[in-house]
């Protein structure tokens, strides 16, 4: 569980990771080098979900190795609307959820903190404006949530 309050009352405590695979944990269907260190120290702190249409096919074999991880692959058709019912069964009130593409603009939107990141697929407008949080490189946002003093100083009105 990641705790902390914000100075206006605000608390958050999440349980839950859910994150986007390509695009975000991934270029090309290719693991970006350290994702995979930083899940493994968060996930000693809240449970990793890996959500995805998984478009080269190797979202598996890039966790195979990691056994904490729940990776839900979906099928073709209102992904954005899947991957918003995920977070909501999921507990969104305890989820913090990060994604780049369309697709993910309404599970950001659900989840108590929406995370996008802008790396080199970009990242779909729709999903930037639904985010609390943007960050341009995938292991800068996953290090903020190793150190909620950080999301404090960001999210702070």
């Amino acid at each position: 569980m990641i705790a902390f309050s914000l100075p206006n009352g605000k608390s958050y405590s999440l349980a839950h990771l859910v994150l986007d695979f390509n695009g975000t944990l991934a270029v090309d269907g290719q693991l970006l080098e350290g994702v995979n260190d930083l899940l493994h120290m968060l996930s000693g702190q809240l449970r990793i979900h890996i959500i995805t249409a998984d478009t080269f096919g190797t979202v598996r074999s890039a966790f195979a190795v990691f056994p904490d991880v729940t990776i839900h692959v979906l099928p073709p058709g209102e992904q954005s609307a899947q991957k918003q019912r995920y977070i909501e069964e999921t507990g969104a009130e305890q989820v913090v959820a990060i994604g780049n593409g369309c697709n993910d603009n309404l599970m950001l939107e659900r989840a108590q903190l929406g995370i996008a990141v802008i790396q080199a697929e970009g990242a779909a407008l729709r999903t930037l404006m639904k985010a609390d949080l943007v960050f341009t490189d995938i292991r800068d946002a996953l290090t903020t949530l190793l150190k909620p003093k950080r999301l404090i100083a960001s999210l702070r009105q």
